[in-house]
């Protein structure tokens, strides 16, 4: 069995998490712990707020009681506002807390973009413009190339939260650009599980979206590697183990 530990802010498309637990196969549990999200508001100076060392800490130690071997701290916008050495010292100060592994979702796109071999991204984002090219900076840190950005003006997560199938299809071709390898997707918020591989064979290439990449994240900092098919082409890496029973979902 791998315990995995996540910390979501608030509740939006937690959902996704033991979703995501059935396509992975029966050894692998994911534990989420909500911390405090304070202002829901896609704006610079809440997002720092939200990944503050205060709010972070206090979700961890449920986290350690629960067995994880990992911990992820799993907000997109909650890391990469604080640029790309603020993102570090988070990291760090979170795996010190928890005596953990620890990473961020913003990590996590950055080393998933690598895996699928994209040199060069596309970003559907929901956020405004301003809070997109927050992330836009952090992948160019990462070494990335940026070919396109669009955000959305959505200001909350709970908002997010309410996009179904068909939102996120339109985000998605929206955002995507011929030129990118991969196209990205950057909200926790946004309900991604159920139509990864559907939004790869849409537009042509590999798409990861802030839960899948928190998860393959969370199995990169514990040294596993599973075969997911339904997850995309992420989880499609060799070597893998595979997942046994993977649902269709």
């Amino acid at each position: 069995m791998t315990a995995l530990g996540f910390l979501y802010p608030g509740h939006s498309a937690e959902d996704d998490y033991p979703r995501m637990e059935q396509m992975l196969g029966s050894d692998i549990r994911l534990q989420v712990v909500h911390t405090d999200i304070g202002e829901d508001a896609h704006r610079v100076d809440a997002l720092l707020e939200m990944g503050s060392p205060a709010r972070l800490a206090a979700g961890v130690e449920e986290l350690r009681l629960s067995g994880a071997e990992a911990v992820v701290w799993a907000c997109t916008s909650g890391s990469f506002v604080h640029g790309w050495e603020g993102a570090h010292d988070q990291v760090r100060a979170l795996a010190r807390t928890a005596g953990l592994p620890a990473s961020s979702t913003s990590f996590a796109f950055a080393h998933a973009a690598r895996e699928v071999g994209a040199a060069r991204v596309a970003i559907a984002a929901t956020y405004p413009d301003d809070v997109a090219a927050h992330f836009t900076a952090f992948l160019k840190s990462a070494g990335l190339e940026v070919v396109a950005a669009r955000g959305s003006g959505i200001i909350t997560a709970a908002e997010v939260g309410t996009w179904g199938r068909d939102e996120v299809f339109a985000l998605a071709r929206s955002g995507d650009h011929p030129d990118a390898d991969a196209l990205l997707l950057p909200d926790t918020a946004l309900h991604t599980a159920a139509y990864v591989r559907d939004l790869e064979a849409a537009v042509g290439k590999p798409v990861l979206t802030a839960n899948q990449v928190t998860v393959w994240e969370a199995l990169r900092l514990a040294e596993r590697r599973i075969n997911a098919p339904e997850l995309g082409s992420l989880f499609t890496r060799e070597p893998v183990v595979q997942a046994e029973g993977t649902p269709r979902g």
